[in-house]
């Protein structure tokens, strides 16, 4: 047999048709399981060529099987797809939705390179079928060419509507290859296109510029391994050896193995090296596995994927890991000694652990810590930068408060968290062209605009206070952060320390079940959800209700409690309730009931007027731009 690496649209350039045999399965690959994983490495390589990645690595696909069938002189060479038929039609789909992208966008010329990697051109003796480049099994046949031959999105939609049964709840699911189509298309739109609250990727480029790029992109930086079978080679062998299962190798281990063998190469001491730079992510600690996504990973794949994403400025996924390692290292030559590269991974994997593994008496416990409860590791790779640097404790109290306000703010205000890792990446990347201070951090988060970026100013974080839409955004351990934070500066110098050891939780003055105990101003009970439905919209009932409703969920009417009122005495009335919060807790922040005699919407509005000036005071809002 005989492999070749071959371009994502090489498999498709050549005249011939790619037949599934029969016995193969049908299509079985589904939107988180493959079609996101893949779109992920499509997507990384248009981002790499769209903004100007000269030293970008190729990306391999996968690897698959073919065998040279005898064709008749007249008729489209044919070969059939021993392995890897679900990489290859999903292919298919992806440059037919691609196709369809460009056309609808008017991106011609795109769209009609596109159409000669579908369709096979020129004599055929039977163009019904020899015109597809790949033939599926006869069980997916219909939609596959139903979604290669629509030619638009709208047309495939016409051709297989939603459809939902009496009494479901929701729509029955397409054929999965339209599913397939489908999803491509909406991740094209959302990276092209953009969103109200998300701008597409270089959005100030024009849209056929940027299409160009994506499709320079599929011609030379993602590639497959196409193996050839010869005259005498064993299919179903050379199948299920493919497809053993053995034990993958990690990147870390792959990293391990290149460092030294180069050291070895290099003539530097192998084993003292390893002693003394590397011995120490062999440790338990870098070997347990942590949630990453979806996945669980090792500690030390993590922390080196944070550590490239800072040197790099880029996103480096995972899966990307080793070869993105191993084109820095080639290409850019970082490092004038192996040694050299091994102390800085050893360094930095102390200071990541320093993130992971917080001290309170650290100075970066604090941020890392609201990092952590607000789960955002994507500044991980500035906080590795931020960790050479040789920042002053000063420094880092300014640092820990920009960065806090700026990302509590835009949680409290429900803007999104999805361009984060562009976010820090982008900031790291000034920083190491610049300079690093605090100053310029700060300066800079200020001058960020738009949904997917901007600091809330004091207006809209004041507006988003008010509302309940804080508790659904922060959820309960995020809200206790919060309360944890207002309730510090109810302390001063003269106040007793209180440690706060036990878990905190999240406590409604005015409970969520509020109905039976609590009556509207007017004295009447409120209405129901199913009473509001059938309730005429101007009854006063109604308005009052919704008026209530609408506060249950705001920060003024919530506390932290460090032990959880039972349900019983939580619904009761203000007379019952509020003694029992004071019995149980000793907090500043629930010592300022003392003097609440009643609690109602205008209490409620008062005291979120009153913790929303100490929540100036500890998240600040930006500086004018720069600009």
């Amino acid at each position: 047999m005989k492999a070749d690496a071959v371009t994502l649209l090489g498999i498709f350039e050549k005249k011939m048709r790619l037949e599934v045999p029969l016995f193969q399965r049908q299509y079985v690959w589904s939107r988180e399981r493959q079609w996101e994983a893949l779109w992920e490495d499509i997507a990384r390589k248009f981002i790499d060529q769209m903004e100007g990645r000269q030293d970008a690595p190729v990306h391999f696909l996968g690897a698959m099987v073919l065998d040279q069938k005898q064709t008749p002189t007249t008729h489209v060479e044919k070969r059939q797809v021993i392995d890897g038929q679900q990489r290859l039609t999903t292919l298919q789909l992806f440059v037919a939705a691609f196709r369809d992208f460009c056309t609808e966008h008017e991106c011609e010329d795109v769209a009609a390179e596109l159409q000669g990697f579908v369709f096979n051109k020129g004599m055929m003796v039977d163009p019904e079928v020899e015109k597809f480049k790949v033939w599926p099994t006869q069980a997916d046949r219909q939609q596959f060419t139903d979604v290669v031959s629509s030619g638009s999105r709208k047309e495939l939609e016409k051709r297989y509507p939603l459809v939902k049964k009496k009494y479901a709840r929701s729509f029955d699911p397409r054929p999965r290859m339209v599913e397939a189509y489908l999803f491509f298309r909406d991740q094209m739109d959302e990276l092209f296109i953009g969103t109200e609250k998300e701008p597409a990727l270089e959005a100030e480029r024009p849209l056929t510029e940027r299409v160009e790029l994506s499709f320079t992109a599929l011609k030379s930086l993602l590639k497959v391994v196409v193996i050839d079978l010869e005259t005498g080679d064993d299919a179903q062998v050379i199948f299920e050896t493919l497809n053993a299962r053995g034990e993958p190798l990690l990147p870390a281990d792959l990293l391990r193995n290149f460092i030294f063998l180069r050291a070895a190469r290099m003539n530097e001491p192998q084993e003292k090296l390893y002693d003394k730079y590397w011995r120490k992510f062999d440790d338990p600690f870098w070997r347990d596995e942590v949630k990453q996504g979806r996945l669980l990973r090792p500690r030390s794949d993590l922390y080196i994927q944070h550590f490239l994403a800072s040197k790099l400025t880029v996103d480096i996924p995972i899966k990307h890991l080793f070869v993105e390692y191993k084109s820095w290292i080639n290409g850019k030559m970082p490092y004038p000694t192996v040694e050299a590269e091994l102390s800085a991974l050893s360094r930095q994997g102390d200071q990541f652990r320093r993130i992971v593994e917080p001290q309170k008496d650290d100075i970066i416990y604090p941020l890392v810590t609201f990092l952590d409860n607000f789960d955002i590791r994507t500044a991980y790779p500035l906080l590795l930068h931020l960790l050479e640097e040789g920042l002053s404790d000063a420094d880092w109290q300014e640092i820990s408060i920009a960065l806090e306000s700026y990302l509590l703010r835009r949680a409290v205000c429900e803007l999104t968290t999805k361009n984060y890792n562009r976010v820090f990446l982008g900031l790291t990347r000034t920083l190491r062209k610049d300079g690093t201070s605090a100053e310029r951090i700060y300066q800079a988060l200020s001058d960020f605009g738009g949904d997917s970026n901007e600091w809330p100013r004091d207006e809209a974080f004041r507006a988003s206070w008010n509302t309940g839409g804080a508790y659904q955004a922060l959820q309960s351990g995020r809200l206790v952060h919060l309360f944890r934070r207002l309730n510090e500066k109810y302390l001063n110098t003269k106040s007793e320390a209180i440690s706060i050891d036990s878990p905190l939780t999240i406590e409604h003055l005015m409970p969520q079940g509020w109905i039976e105990n609590w009556p509207l101003p007017n004295g009447a009970l409120g209405l129901t959800y199913a009473q509001l439905e059938d309730a005429a919209p101007d009854d006063a009932a109604v308005v009052a209700t919704r008026r209530r409703n609408s506060l249950i969920h705001s920060i003024g009417n919530m506390t932290i409690v460090s032990q959880a009122l039972n349900s019983s005495v939580s619904n009761s009335d203000w007379t019952t309730k509020k003694p029992e919060i004071l019995k149980s807790s000793l907090l500043p922040i629930n010592l300022q009931l003392v003097d609440k005699d009643k609690w109602n919407e205008a209490t409620i509005m008062d005291r979120s007027a009153d913790l929303f000036k100490l929540a100036l005071s500890i998240w600040p809002g930006p500086k004018p731009s720069a600009s």
